[in-house]
């Protein structure tokens, strides 16, 4: 049987899971509202303890905060860090707007524990406050779109670049193993010029290239932090010197170049950064898809498809159907880059809902950026392990393919022209004959030359 304390705030008393560090503001949020059971990952409650620390630490300095005060909660915010106190943090992704309930878990649990640390008990607010201390200089407003840009550059750190560049390597590598494979090349799926399979390969490293490019250069605009700037951007309750001292930490702990931003309104008022940040995500998802929808139809068959490559085989792909392999791998990365575009569209719905001081949508913008790197993260790495690295060509398939390519015909336009040749190559597709057959058939060059004419190495 669950026990519970009283806990109060300014509305009233509260009765709070008795082992719970959160007090009545944080239960207040679970009870109004129970969505979706989904919470903010642990990179964001890692960012909001990382603030919360710096913070202390700056106000320690300037000589606001009780030095005893301070380190309790510095140490308290470090054990969150850590991870030490994961289960604490409980409010719905979907709470109140601007993320107040998530600014107030996270004081609460900094002031209970930082009140065992003096020698008190959880919820004796008389030691440690959540809104005077751990809170102080700070507010909701200033707080979470920190959080926000914080977490988002230490998970594209963490993992979003480390998957991306092993995902370049291994695109490096196929490039190299299959250049001297030429194949058929096809433009809206119908038979087009010879291409090498490398070529192909060379052509997802550069779109993926691209994309990582951009987010470098995104990347700088998370740096710049409006932190201080409070309720609405003026600064009102904090020590003049409490931005830069505290920004100056949160860098220190990171060893990311975090700076004050000279616009403290407009950093408030919209959700930039992470926009942007969301919107090459999205674009990644959509090179991604284009690659897996490749890869899934060059590797079709075995029998009755394209069959040019063969992916690794790494569970039974049918409950009915024995001996059947599916590029699950694929599906799976086609599937997550789905999600990835439709968090984006959920960012981009949200960044629309600021007014006036304050985007009030700020916790769903976090979580879903967020999300998408994670998910983004881990679906490149599985692909490129499971998957990418083991692709392997079928020559013989290949050749049979491009043997019987109607667009080799492109190499005649110089020496019969274009109607000549699109005369031809509509005969070969009406008697099978080859194009090389039909040349030497009507004597338009010897057999030497039609091989000399139509080497595909010549195309490419």
């Amino acid at each position: 049987m669950e026990h519970y304390r009283i806990a109060k705030d300014t509305l009233g008393e509260v009765h709070v899971p008795e082992h719970a560090y959160y007090g009545a503001q944080t239960q207040r949020a679970v009870n109004n509202f129970p969505i979706s059971g989904m919470r903010l990952p642990f990179a964001f409650i890692k960012a909001q303890a990382i603030i919360k620390a710096s913070a202390a630490s700056a106000n320690k300095q300037c000589g606001v905060l009780d030095e005893k005060k301070a380190e309790s909660i510095i140490q308290a915010a470090e054990e969150v860090i850590s991870g030490k106190w994961n289960e604490q943090f409980v409010v719905d992704v979907y709470q109140a707007g601007a993320g107040t309930s998530q600014n107030m878990n996270v004081n609460e649990v900094l002031a209970s524990r930082a009140a065992e640390i003096l020698q008190g008990k959880k919820g004796d607010y008389s030691l440690v406050h959540p809104n005077d201390d751990v809170n102080m200089s700070q507010s909701t407003n200033d707080t979470i779109p920190t959080a926000i840009q914080l977490s988002i550059a230490t998970q594209l750190f963490e993992t979003l670049y480390p998957a991306l560049h092993n995902l370049i390597k291994v695109l490096e590598e196929k490039e190299k193993e299959f250049h001297s494979v030429i194949k058929a090349g096809r433009t809206h799926l119908q038979d087009a010029v010879p291409i090498r399979l490398g070529s192909e390969f060379k052509g997802y490293k550069g779109a993926v290239t691209s994309v990582i490019n951009a987010i470098t250069q995104t990347e700088k605009s998370l740096y710049e932090l409006g932190l201080g700037g409070n309720a609405v951007g003026t600064g009102i309750n904090a020590h003049k010197d409490f931005a830069a001292l505290a920004i100056k930490e949160i860098a220190n702990r990171t060893g990311l170049p975090f700076f004050q931003s000279d616009n403290t309104y407009s950093f408030m008022q919209n959700t930039n950064a992470a926009i942007r940040i969301s919107g090459h995500l999205k674009e990644l998802a959509v090179h991604l898809i284009k690659i897996s929808s490749d890869l899934r139809l060059l590797s079709s068959g075995p029998r009755t498809g394209l069959a040019e490559i063969t992916l690794p085989p790494v569970q039974p792909g049918s409950s009915i159907m024995p001996g059947k392999i599916n590029p699950v791998i694929l599906e799976n990365l086609y599937m997550i880059c789905s999600q990835v575009i439709g968090n984006d569209s959920c960012v981009t719905t949200a960044a629309i809902g600021s007014q006036l001081e304050i985007n009030p949508m700020m916790p769903v913008i976090g979580y879903n950026v967020l999300q998408s790197i994670t998910i983004i993260s881990n679906g490149i790495n599985v692909f490129t392990e499971k998957c990418l690295k083991d692709i392997r060509a079928n020559t013989e398939k290949i050749q049979e393919w491009l043997d019987q390519s109607l667009s080799l015909v492109t190499a005649l336009n110089p020496h019969i022209g274009y109607e000549k040749a699109a005369a031809l190559a509509k005969e070969s597709f009406e008697t099978g004959k080859t194009l090389k057959a039909l040349l030497v058939e009507k004597g338009l060059f010897s057999i030497e030359e039609a091989n000399n004419i139509l080497d595909p190495h010549s195309m490419i």
